[in-house]
């Protein structure tokens, strides 16, 4: 499978490098386009047989999968200036922009002819880059065949899901505004390991390793986060009583509503 991804910048670049580093698609077979060469350049002297070009159109030629990795107000720039040689029998259109759902993508690829590509909404988040991201998919005009290369190649980079399209702002703000979510958790605790006597590097490394370990006991065990709470939690011992302080300062509430913030009204 060949792959253009238009746009190198924090997500494009991810993805070209997750892609780069997996096994379905050869490095080969993935070209990045973006206007200035800088980052292009960076990504060359990262994975030498990767193809780079400034010319989209260029890009997009032969391609099975067209990623568009640009800011939501430049798809339909970029559209407009790819459609024409588009392939819409034999090429997919994917969106990595926010916001900018199936609808409105098929109304920017509308050539009057009632013909459309496959559509793709894409939601990933940065950890693709180390093949630990977790992507969100929805499509229209696709087949089961493609969805299901689409799923594998995500998959490859970490994990990927095909969902509902009134689930794609959900999974924005689960997995990909999470990922700051999360950083600001390893923040925080890390400030705290510091008040109470680490250094703020071994802080976060105790930590990182924590949270790691908390993974790895969930994915393990298929277990509710609760049960494995409740291993830790010995009646009247120091755990529960750091949880008990936790909520009365509003840990679970904040985490919730900031979720809710993160999804689009």
């Amino acid at each position: 499978m060949k792959i253009a991804i238009i746009g190198a910048g924090n997500m494009g670049g991810a993805v070209a490098r997750g892609l780069a580093k997996g096994s379905l698609v050869k490095t080969s077979d993935i070209t990045v386009s973006n206007p200035s060469r800088g980052k292009l350049e960076a990504l060359k002297v990262e994975f030498p047989e990767l193809n780079i070009t400034c010319e989209n159109s260029q890009a997009a030629t032969g391609a099975d999968v067209v990623i568009l990795a640009v800011k939501p107000w430049k798809i339909q720039e970029v559209i407009e200036e790819i459609k024409g040689g588009l392939d819409y029998d034999n090429q997919a259109i994917a969106s990595m922009a926010g916001g900018i759902g199936t609808a409105q993508l098929c109304t920017y690829l509308d050539r009057g002819d009632g013909e459309y590509p496959g559509v793709y909404y894409l939601i990933p988040n940065t950890a693709i880059a180390v093949m630990s991201g977790m992507t969100f998919m929805t499509s229209v005009c696709s087949t089961p065949e493609l969805d299901a290369q689409m799923l594998a190649m995500f998959k490859e980079m970490g994990d990927a899901m095909l969902v509902e399209e009134r689930l794609m702002d959900a999974g924005m703000a689960l997995a990909s505004c999470g990922i700051a979510y999360v950083m600001r958790y390893i923040r925080a605790a890390t400030e705290g390991g510091v008040e109470l006597g680490f250094y703020a590097k071994d802080a976060q490394r105790v930590i990182m390793q924590t949270m790691k370990g908390a993974v790895d006991l969930l994915t393990a065990g298929g277990l509710h986060p609760e049960m494995e709470i409740d291993r830790v939690t010995t009646p009247g011992g120091l755990t529960i009583r750091g949880l008990n302080a936790m909520e009365e300062a509003g840990f679970t509430q904040s985490v919730i509503k900031g979720l809710r913030a993160s999804v689009k009204k």
